[in-house]
């Protein structure tokens, strides 16, 4: 039997201080990526500019975009000249006070495959995303491209089985996140190193239960928090790729920007799931409180 082999490229990026240099270090790795022969290229999350969630302020909704729009022009017309499927991640405006967390997915084309409004918006210290983007309402459904069927998620929605469970149940034959995670400079080392573990762990995970291969993109270094209101966020980087046993085959450093390249087996999903069969397993008719919170 032929293998159908996909080369994927991660684009691990630092801000490079404007939304110009910004897409301009974005054509700069995807003209790479197309001359190493790869055909899907992952984008971090929101590539465009810094990583603005650190605070809230009305005035960071002025970065926002429509899609389609400039940004989505500029890559979608990269995407059509270097034959490349990319998956981008953009800060999407969709009307006058309502704003959401966006990947966009581009297949060969300029024109917009298809689209996914990240699901799950956190809350915490110098990750303030529930004051900016609304929660997405285009559900968990794959984007069909040249190169398969794509599952994109983003950011933390790498934390919810759900989210890639549901994927994987809609023909999803690849789970993507575009992300920015990083650590808080106070914390200890020990503390960075579980949490950094904790996010590759979990997303291995996804990819073992659903027995498809998995990327996650994220940006590295370090951005200081606007107006001093904190101790900024170090990025972590270590973006990779996982296959559909959750081995390793591809991973970035923690502290540079670097192009990452991996080759896919598409046909290992199938070998793997004949001998881990764990959608045939599931015990559906035992699952409803599933929809329940919690369980008092």
């Amino acid at each position: 039997m032929t293998r159908k082999t996909l080369k994927v490229a991660l684009l691990q990026e630092t801000d490079r201080g404007s939304r110009d240099a910004n897409l301009d270090a974005i054509e700069t790795g995807l003209r790479e990526a197309a001359g190493a022969g790869a055909q899907l290229v992952l984008l971090q999350e929101l590539h465009n500019g810094p990583y603005f969630c650190q605070r809230e302020s009305v005035e960071v909704f002025d970065q926002a975009e429509t899609i389609p729009g400039p940004g989505t022009a500029r890559i979608g017309k990269l995407a059509q000249e270097l034959q490349l499927v990319v998956v981008a991640s953009l800060f999407e405006k969709r009307a006058a006070g309502l704003y959401h967390n966006t990947a966009v997915v581009f297949d060969r084309s300029a024109e917009i495959a298809g689209k996914y409004r990240k699901m799950h918006i956190p809350d915490d210290p110098a990750f303030y995303e529930k004051f900016y983007f609304t929660p997405g309402d285009l559900g968990f459904e794959p984007i069909d491209t040249s190169v398969g069927r794509l599952g994109v998620l983003v950011c933390w929605d790498q934390w919810y089985p759900e989210a890639a469970r549901l994927m994987a149940l809609a023909g999803a034959e690849l789970l993507l996140y575009p992300t920015a995670i990083g650590w808080d400079p106070t914390d200890d080392q020990p503390e960075k190193d579980r949490q950094r573990d904790a996010w590759i762990t979990v997303q291995r995970g996804h990819a073992v239960a659903n027995g498809l291969p998995l990327l996650a993109c994220n940006r590295t270094g370090f951005e200081a928090a606007p107006d001093d209101v904190g101790a900024g966020i170090q990025f972590w980087g270590n973006s990779f790729v996982a296959g559909p046993q959750g081995e390793f085959l591809a991973q970035a450093g923690t502290d540079r920007r670097e192009l990452l390249l991996a080759d896919i087996d598409l046909e290992r999903s199938e070998h793997v799931r004949r001998i881990w069969p764990f959608l045939r397993d599931r015990r559906i008719d035992a699952y409803a409180d599933l929809l329940k919170r919690f369980r008092d």
